[in-house]
């Protein structure tokens, strides 16, 4: 099996020590390599998946030490190098307890960005690849983005690939329609890509902020959620889109920036049946992720975890799909960094309920 992926990737600057931005500039910052469908080609490798990663970037020494960057966690990429643009930046300041996260974009005229769908080779690029999956913040950066978005699913569709779609909605970004709202733009764009969907993957607000589903009784600032209203929800995505075969909803409650309850649903559109993980006993227990090292990224690796279960023999049903893609995401939960470092055996063990943190000696 072999995972293409296709996004922007990015320089992630980081106040470290959960410090405030005012705090540490002037002054040092970390900087790591971070972007959403780079994240998950990065885990599907980590956890023993061939995974490709299809991008542009600008040609100067940031995306030489890029690139060496993924070629050292073994993810094949093919990546056009331009001499337009630049490369895409985005500054994180860690939340804490009562106070929340927050991320400041620098992507505009970013390399990425300004490139055309032609400039790229779509049908040679996804050859030999089994999946494609994809996500919600690369039409949200430009019109040319949301066009080869477009162009990139339907080539999977002609070579009978299955795409996965992370909606992941990003409310600072999706700034390229005139006339439209954010929201709406990505409404608009949104639907001429879903019926190329086979896998779609959201958390708690996608559905309502990108396709216009939503479940009313749900207050996702509450730290509470009604956890079985998604399967309606999921239900309503199916309806609207026959192509799609599966749904995955991850629900993370958030009683602090540093303290969540995290888990996911999965809806199998064949069976009419919906898959909740954690489970315990046969209940919907969520794992308490009371100290958390890192949450960006967390999403991202739920897509990994997803796409490398449902592509492995062993996982490929839909309960131990869903509980090891919560497993994985939890984990990633406790790293620094938008790469979720977790390995197979550690993700397997949490799955079937090893949750200690014992020592391992």
């Amino acid at each position: 099996m072999k995972i293409a992926t296709f996004g922007e990737i990015m320089g992630r600057f980081e106040a470290e020590d959960n410090k405030r931005f005012t705090q540490v500039m002037p002054g040092n910052m970390a900087l790591t390599f971070a972007g959403a469908e780079a994240n998950v080609a990065a885990s599907l490798s980590i956890l023993g998946r061939k995974s490709k990663y299809i991008s542009a970037l600008p040609n100067n020494i940031i995306s030489t030490s890029c690139i060496k960057f993924l070629k050292s966690l073994d993810i094949e990429c093919d990546i056009k190098l331009r001499d337009e643009g630049r490369f895409g930046l985005y500054f994180l300041e860690s939340g804490a307890n009562q106070r929340p996260s927050n991320v400041i974009y620098d992507r505009s005229w970013s390399t990425f960005s300004m490139t055309n769908y032609k400039e790229y080779d779509f049908a040679n690029a996804l050859k030999g690849c089994n999946w494609l999956h994809l996500s919600g913040i690369t039409p949200s950066l430009s019109k040319e983005c949301a066009e080869a978005t477009l162009e990139i699913v339907k080539e999977a569709k002609k070579q009978n690939i299955n795409v996965s779609f992370d909606l992941n909605y990003r409310g600072k970004l999706w700034n390229w329609g005139k006339d439209l709202k954010k929201k709406d733009l990505a409404r608009d764009t949104m639907k001429k890509i879903m019926p190329f969907i086979d896998v779609v993957i959201g958390n708690e607000e996608d559905a309502s902020d990108v396709l216009d589903i939503r479940e009313e009784n749900n207050d996702v600032t509450s730290g509470s959620l009604n956890i079985s209203s998604y399967v309606n929800v999921a239900k309503e995505v199916k309806r609207q889109y026959k192509n799609v075969s599966k749904v995955a909803f991850t629900l993370r409650e958030s009683v602090s920036a540093s303290f969540n309850k995290w888990g996911a649903i999965l809806y199998d559109c064949n069976e009419e049946k919906a898959y909740f993980a954690p489970e315990d006993n046969g209940n919907y227990t969520p794992y308490e992720i009371k100290n958390i090292i890192d949450r960006v990224g967390g999403g991202d690796s739920f897509s990994a975890g997803l796409v490398f279960a449902l592509t492995d023999d062993k996982l490929n049903n839909p309960q131990s799909a869903i509980s090891f893609a919560v497993a994985a995401s939890c984990l990633c939960h406790s790293i620094h960094g938008d790469i979720n470092y977790s390995s197979l055996d550690e993700v397997t063990k949490l799955m079937n309920g090893n949750g200690s943190g014992r020592v391992i000696r």
